[in-house]
């Protein structure tokens, strides 16, 4: 096949809601797709009219496939994976939804609230990426009496994965709590920031991201409404995929 003709293959997987592209990269890597039969490479591209198999099942493209976008308040102790060999208490197996969705982005296991699913693999990479600078929002309890100082350094930004934090929102709502606003994605970012000057997360809850607000019990979820749909285009139009209802 030429190298003009198709759609890379794991633009093309996440196109059909199977998964990510960051995760068809690493099935990728893992020789976990074959195409006709031969393992896949990265940059490898497809027309769909291939036999493409992920762990020797065949994936087939759901035509006209409706996409799923939802809010879901997750409890502390859920895993965001897809994993649901290796990980028993993961996400997916906990909403059990009816068909294949995945979460965008993460919230770690200790914490809870707010996280986004979808079966539509392109748009995460739209929300996730860096420069767009989307909005999301924490309350946080912490070990021991908030001070000024500790609130007006953690917004300044702070030594996490040997780089500096961007600048943040962030005020004080209690002797030990505070809420904060962060426009990164780094892993364990908060409790990071928070251990950089000695204090220690007991309870974090993501309350927003972008324009949707946590509004349903812990351990249930709901589709986007029309407008948040709509709000959410805007906010990645700049993206070269937007999110179709």
């Amino acid at each position: 096949m030429s190298d003009e003709i198709g759609t890379r293959i794991n633009k093309y997987l996440s196109e059909i809601g199977f998964c990510s592209r960051r995760k068809a990269d690493l099935l990728i890597e893992q020789e976990r797709i074959k195409v006709n039969g031969i393992y896949a490479v990265m940059g490898q591209k497809v027309t769909g009219q291939e036999e493409i198999r992920v762990n020797n099942k065949i994936i087939k493209k759901l035509e006209n496939k409706k996409h799923i976008y939802i809010a879901f308040n997750k409890p502390a102790g859920i895993v965001c994976t897809t994993d649901t060999k290796r990980e028993k208490d993961n996400i997916i197996d906990y909403i059990n939804y009816p068909t294949r969705i995945f979460p965008i982005g993460r919230l770690d296991k200790p914490s809870e609230g707010l996280i986004f699913l979808t079966n539509d693999g392109d748009i995460v990479n739209k929300i996730l990426r860096a420069n767009n600078q989307h909005e999301k929002e924490y309350v946080v309890e912490v070990n021991k009496p908030v001070t000024k100082d500790f609130i007006k350094k953690m917004g300044e930004g702070v030594p996490v994965l040997d780089k500096i934090t961007n600048k943040c929102k962030i005020k004080q709502t209690g002797k030990k709590t505070f809420k904060i606003v962060l426009t990164q994605g780094l892993n364990r970012q908060i409790r990071r920031m928070c251990e950089y000057f000695d204090y220690r997360v007991v309870f974090l809850k993501r309350i927003r991201i972008m324009n949707i607000n946590l509004d349903i019990p812990v351990g249930e979820y709901r589709d986007f409404t029309k407008s948040e749909l709509n709000q959410i285009n805007q906010l990645v139009k700049n993206s070269s995929k937007t999110i179709k209802e």
